[in-house]
């Protein structure tokens, strides 16, 4: 039944989606009906299991009931058990009748009797009680005579008597749902079938006829009708939802809000699409609705129609734009709506309406005065910023001291932060010529702040707004200093300032100086960038290097950061701040550095200037950490071991090499800063100086690789010397920390165990890489002459292959179980020798053009042949069915191999002789081993 619905649904979707997503409305046809009838079905079946499960659950609580045919005499029932009755009583009235002796009918059963105390134990989770209960509603629903008011008691049963055959019992009531499905079903199967289908064909090209016919533009009315016919459509909704207010309230809110919204856009419509309206007149309008849904709003206390009614009349300027740059008229009609924002907060604490309007009249501003603002009109501008500044700072107050609905203490960080965020930088703009009117302005603003904290210091349970508003006045108060004089002289000041308020609010456990230190570092770090960009490279002339404002702002504020997470480490550890503070000033540590490149290169040479820079921050963090105590100083280790490693792909492009002689010197320098480093934390159990040991190895691997890899190229070597070359760093260092860690891996060998992962997990894939890349090499040997498996690739891939072996596979490993692979990799390995020995000495060329050789393929088979029959005769020989079994899948693929490619070699002697080798051995073969052994008793096949 569901593939029916299923294609009728298909066949309406496809009429009604049209041309251009018939495909979208046919699946989307088929899909609805199908899945809605799988579900009734569904529904069906797991209510007819669950009838018959608790049927069955009841059957097996209830005793079985003798048939009157089995009892051609009542039997006595015992009397029922009264409270006075002994055990000893109950006990010999559920004793048995004895057996009779003589032959006969067997006895009739006895009617079960009630327990005693002395019967068997009831099965765990039972009672007599739910028995007896669960007896009842079976016999109600089963239609039997049973019931517990006939036992005369809970757990009696009634006198046995001849039932009756049980009344059937009536089918139960199908729900809606089923009824729903059945009738869809019936209308579906019965009746005349195919003139219901036809209707619903029929109602479906109908419905296609009409919209079509209005795509096309046959129902047309004129335009001022339709915006009548919607406005009136609004008004009356707005009427009818006021009027259902009381008698259902969600309903009539829901109405009058769809009402204003319905007038809204039909006087946008009517003005910006149609211009049936004037802009004033459009603009009257949509004050008078936006009015109106504000008192609406405030009389039934519903935030929603106030938003919507505010929404609209925030965004009618902008809609209704007539271009004529009225920017008072704009700022004076904001000001009249944030006026009964603010009315509205005084009685309502909705902060949705208080953050659209601060979002509107700011965001709009800020447009304006991009497109449009001049310095002549700060006089007409001014008054306005400062009044939207005081009615969100005073709304952002009230919301907080009026609302309950939230826990104290409580800040609304938006409006109260946001505020002066938005506003400042706006006022920034307007004086962006006064730097001495702009910090008057930020004392001004600070003092506001100032006055709010005095006034919320008498209330209590407002102590987080009165530490937000501190940090406000502390900020602008100390914004007010730097705008007279240059960003760079105040950066350190703010930075050191910020890290003496920090830990003193910390040693005297008060937030706010504590949260006022930490913000005054963002201020430090934002005036050092503006006076990085704001400066001229005079400052940075070749005689002074690091002892400039460029690098001793960047370091001042490096030193503040980790001085506060030291601070916060011993005194007050809160949980990832510490390390964020760390980090930040080692950011600006390392982009000190930086700051320093044009100097650095005339003086010293970039890249000794970061070698050196690097080898002195390793210094000076060793010494530091034993001599505080303090392991976070690692960090500073690792990221310069990373530096470190970079450095050196960097010198192999300034020197060539990156050991020659104008770099041994200081790689020399900056190995045995690192190794001290390592050396004095061996027992600490860091992360750090174990990221920075991995570092270090793998530097020194990549500058032995690059060293080896120029002087391959200085001496002409070949593309196996090179492959050689590339990989012995690597492949030696693998193997001596896997056999040998006390010696490689010092001097942290005692610990290197635990993180040993951190090589192997990098090596052992790279090397595994590097393998799959040997393999379709063609392994020039020269100088030397090409021996096949005695030339530098494929004994190095030899070595390689013998080392990952041992290492991954007859270890215990993640790859122990690809043991079974390895020989494959070895016939990999022989086949491409082979290629390779053709392609030097047959002069094939390299590459898959080579297979298309008769030679080669002669090769191939010849020498598949040797492995098979090698394999399958070493297999017989040591008993090995495995082995055997491998050579003899070896042979099948020649013999493959022979009948689909050797056979179009057969004109000519390459192809002759596969066939001739591979028919000796298989004889040969024969005679030596010519079944596999035999499976010894207990042993696996």
């Amino acid at each position: 039944m569901n593939w029916v619905l299923g294609i009728l649904g298909l066949f309406i979707g496809v009429i009604l989606s049209g041309t251009n997503r018939w495909l979208f409305g046919g699946v989307v046809g088929f899909l609805i009906p199908y899945l809605l009838w799988s579900l009734v079905e569904l529904r069906r079946r797991i209510d007819a299991q669950d009838r018959e499960l608790q049927e069955m659950h009841l059957r097996l609580l209830t005793p079985a009931m003798p048939s009157p045919a089995a009892a051609p005499r009542p039997a006595t029932p015992a009397p029922a058990e009264t409270p006075a009755q002994t055990p000893a009583a109950a006990a010999a009235a559920e004793t048995p009748a004895p057996v009779r002796a003589t032959g006969g009918p067997p006895p009739i059963p006895a009617m079960p009797t009630p327990r005693s105390p002395s019967a068997d134990p009831l099965p765990p989770g039972l009672d007599e009680a739910s028995i007896a209960a669960a007896r009842a509603r079976f016999a109600e629903r089963a239609g039997s005579p049973l019931s517990s008011s006939a036992t005369g008691g809970a757990g009696a049963m009634p006198p046995p008597r001849p039932q009756a055959p049980p009344r059937p019992r009536a089918p139960a009531e199908p729900g809606p749902l089923e009824k729903f499905a059945g009738s869809i079903k019936a209308w579906f199967t019965e009746g005349n079938v195919p003139v219901k289908i036809g209707v619903l064909v029929l109602f479906a090209g109908v419905a296609a006829a009409l919209r079509y016919a209005a795509a096309e533009g046959y129902f047309t009315f004129p335009v001022a009708m339709r915006f009548i016919c919607a406005g009136v459509a609004g008004l009356l909704a707005l009427a009818f939802g006021f009027r259902e207010r009381t008698s259902r309230p969600a309903f009539g809110l829901s109405l009058q809000g769809g009402g204003i919204g319905i007038l809204l856009l039909t006087v946008f419509g009517a003005y910006k699409m149609y211009g049936l309206l004037d802009p004033m007149p459009a603009f009257a309008m949509i004050v008078v609705l936006v009015g109106g849904a504000a008192f609406l709003s405030v009389l039934q206390k519903n935030m929603p129609l106030a938003v919507l009614g505010f929404l609209g009349g925030y965004l009618a300027p902008v809609l209704i734009n007539s271009g004529s740059n009225n920017y008072i008229g704009l700022f004076s009609y904001y000001a009249v709506l944030n006026a009964a924002v603010f009315a509205i907060s005084w009685k309502q604490s909705w902060r949705l309406l208080n953050l659209m309007g601060f979002a509107f009249t700011f965001g709009v501003g800020s447009v304006w005065g991009a497109k449009n603002y001049r310095p002549e009109m700060f006089s007409t501008v001014e008054p306005f910023l400062i009044l939207f500044f005081v009615f969100y700072v005073v709304i952002g107050l009230l919301y907080v001291i009026r609302q309950t609905e939230h826990r104290r203490p409580w800040v609304d960080g938006t409006l109260v932060f946001g505020t002066p965020m938005v506003a400042f930088p706006l006022q920034a703009v307007l004086l962006k010529d006064d730097r001495i009117g702009l910090a008057f302005s930020a004392l001004v603003v600070a003092i506001v702040y100032a006055g709010l904290v005095f006034y919320l210091r008498r209330r209590r349970d407002e102590r987080l707004l009165t530490e937000a508003y501190g940090a406000l006045a502390l900020g602008f108060a100390t914004l007010a200093i730097p705008l007279a004089f240059s960003a760079g002289t105040t950066a350190t000041l703010w930075a050191l300032e910020g890290a003496g308020v920090a830990w003193l609010g910390i040693r005297q456990n008060r937030t706010f100086p504590w949260i006022s230190g930490l913000l005054l570092q963002l201020l430090a770090a934002g005036s050092y960038v503006i006076s990085l960009f704001a400066n001229t490279g005079d400052y940075l002339s070749p005689d002074n290097l690091l002892l400039n404002p460029s690098w001793l702002g960047a370091a001042i504020l490096a030193f503040s950061g980790v001085l506060l997470a030291f601070i916060h480490d011993r005194h007050r550890p809160v949980r990832g701040l510490s390390a964020l503070l760390f980090l930040w000033g080692m950011g600006w540590w390392f982009l000190a550095a930086i700051t320093q490149v044009d100097p650095a290169e005339e003086i010293v040479g970039l890249w000794r200037y970061f070698m050196l820079y690097l080898t002195a921050t390793i210094a000076i963090a060793a010494a530091l950490r034993h001599l505080l105590s303090w392991l976070r100083l690692n960090w500073f280790v690792g990221v310069s071991a990373i530096f470190g490693l970079l450095m050196g792909l960097y010198a192999q492009e300034e020197f060539g090499a990156p050991l020659n002689a104008p770099a041994v010197a200081m790689w020399a320098l900056y190995g045995a800063v690192l190794i001290a480093a390592l050396w004095g934390g061996r027992e600490q159990p860091s992360r750090s100086l174990a990221l920075s040991h991995i570092l270090g190895l793998w530097t020194l691997a990549l500058l032995a690789t690059l060293q080896l890899e120029d002087f391959s190229d200085a001496q002409g070597l070949a593309q196996g010397w090179r492959f050689v070359a590339d990989l012995a760093p690597v492949g030696l260092l693998t193997l001596g920390l896997w056999r040998a860690p006390p010696w490689f891996g010092w001097p942290r060998a005692e610990a290197f165990e635990g993180y040993a992962l951190g090589w192997f997990g990098l090596a052992i894939p790279l090397l595994l890489f590097a393998f799959g890349v040997g393999l379709f090499l063609e392994g020039s040997a020269a100088p030397l002459p090409y021996l096949p498996l005695l030339n530098p690739l494929e004994l190095g891939l030899m070595a390689l292959a013998a080392m990952l072996y041992g290492k991954l596979l007859r270890t215990k490993s993640a790859f122990s179980g690809m043991r079974g692979a390895w020989p494959f990799v070895g016939f990999v390995f022989v086949s491409l020798a082979v290629l390779r020995t053709v392609h030097h000495w047959h002069g094939e060329p390299w590459g898959p053009d080579i297979l298309d050789s008769g030679f080669t393929q002669t090769c191939l088979t010849v020498v598949w042949s040797l492995l098979g029959v090698g394999a399958w005769i070493l297999g017989s020989r040591r008993v090995d069915r495995g082995l055997w079994m491998g050579g003899a899948v070896l042979l099948g693929i020649v013999l493959f191999k022979l009948a689909l490619v050797d056979r179009l070699y057969l004109g000519n002697v390459t192809g002759i002789v596969s066939c001739l080798v591979v028919g000796l051995l298989l004889v040969g073969v024969g005679y030596i081993a010519p079944s596999p052994p035999k499976i010894e008793e207990g042993e696996s096949a």
